[in-house]
């Protein structure tokens, strides 16, 4: 039986993989499937287009978020903004075009590849306040009191212990700070050998928590005026499924009539 440790070593080596190999992946389905094995076909859930927003560079878009959680974050000039599992830094660059060269923005990411490709992105533009962190989000490298703002996008969902994950959030934000997540979460439940399948789970489906259990751990954190900005319903395409799971499965997942949903959320810190 796999522990939470081997789950998450489990997430690191297939986000490490899309790093190392993010030119050849980047139009295909990161999250849902195995970032190593790209699908034809991409889930509804990787339409969203950063193309527009100021800040977007192409080069650091591996195209595995479920939303736009810096359109709702209430981004300031000189705020100081954590974003959790940064990846190649897509969302801290934009981020970072929002709080201006005042402000100041930390990416933390577990993957060493995905570090290194973040790092040489904002060396390549010359950006000098912005820092990638090596740590896990479950225990972050940071100081308590530290950002006005927490992001992240689609990723908490990756991690085991979301209730550990908003705990430490709240910590890290500065009294009357706020947080701003887009994540995967769940009406019904899998079949057993859909959430025991290592690609779905590494692809962040098959690890999401029900919708009222995510908010319940967001208030469980001492969290105030908890707000779901926007839903968006996840289509996970046959022939995804037909790659990772068996027919039997696939047959008791679809009769399971299963909700998936990208949310993005706030909550803020009294």
């Amino acid at each position: 039986m796999e522990t939470n440790k081997d789950k998450k070593e489990l997430v690191k080596q297939q986000y490490s993989q899309l790093a190392l190999n993010g030119d050849l992946l980047k139009s295909s389905c990161g999250c849902g499937t195995n970032p190593a094995k790209p699908s034809k076909k991409v889930f509804t859930i990787m339409s969203e287009d950063y193309s527009h927003l100021k800040g977007y560079e192409a080069d650091a878009d591996l195209g595995v978020g479920c939303g736009l959680p810096t359109e709702y974050a209430g981004l300031k000039e000189g705020y100081t903004v954590i974003d959790l599992g940064s990846g190649a830094g897509n969302d801290c660059f934009i981020a970072r075009a929002e709080v201006g060269e005042s402000g100041k923005v930390i990416g933390i990411d577990f993957s060493i590849p995905m570090l290194e490709k973040a790092r040489k992105n904002a060396a390549k533009r010359g950006y000098t306040n912005v820092e990638f962190k090596e740590g896990d989000i479950e225990e972050m490298p940071i100081p308590d009191n530290t950002a006005d703002v927490v992001v992240s996008n689609c990723v908490l969902n990756l991690l085991p212990e979301k209730n550990k994950i908003f705990k430490e959030i709240y910590r890290v934000l500065k009294s009357g700070g706020h947080f701003c997540i887009s994540d995967v979460v769940l009406n019904g439940v899998f079949p057993k050998e859909f959430t025991d399948n290592a690609s779905m789970y590494a692809g962040c489906i098959a690890s999401a928590i029900q919708k009222e259990d995510y908010l319940g751990e967001i208030e469980k954190a001492n969290f105030t005026d908890i707000k779901i900005e926007r839903t968006k319903t996840v289509v996970i395409p046959d022939e995804v499924l037909q790659e990772n799971l068996d027919e039997a499965t696939i047959i008791k997942y679809k009769a399971g009539n299963v909700g998936i949903y990208s949310i993005t959320v706030t909550g803020v810190k009294a």
